[in-house]
């Protein structure tokens, strides 16, 4: 699949991290995802019910950025791939989930994961 969905840069505020101290204030994460699907027939069409509403898929990256609370990077990026294979008809989904603040002894961009999930793993997990 080569059409995709791109949304990058996405900031929330979030309690994760690995100590008490790290959940116990919000703290900046930037969220990316990209939606492979078939994006010809919503182009055809100018159809946005034949594509994936981006807004909803932001929301769903908020709701659980801000409402939950992960220790690992990991965690939150699984969370977001399953929420979104499981809301829409997408093949495979990439999510990258950056910290900004990461609690280290020296300077230090961000932390991030990225992992990559197919439409197969959301179907054996609802089994």
């Amino acid at each position: 699949m080569t059409d995709r969905i791109v949304l990058q840069g996405m900031r929330f505020s979030g309690r994760h991290g690995l100590s008490d101290e790290e959940r116990a204030t919000p703290q900046p994460f930037e969220v990316d995802v990209e939606l492979m699907t078939n994006l010809q027939p919503a182009g055809v069409d100018d159809d946005v019910e034949k594509t994936v509403d981006y807004g909803l898929v932001f929301g769903i990256c908020r709701e659980l950025v801000e409402s939950t609370n992960f220790k690992l990077l990991e965690a939150i990026a699984e969370g977001i791939a399953h929420e979104i294979l499981m809301a829409y008809p997408v093949a495979e989904v990439v999510v990258r989930v950056r910290k900004l603040k990461v609690p280290v002894a020296g300077k230090l961009d961000f932390a991030s994961v990225e992992i990559r999930r197919a439409r197969s793993v959301a179907n054996r997990r609802r089994d």
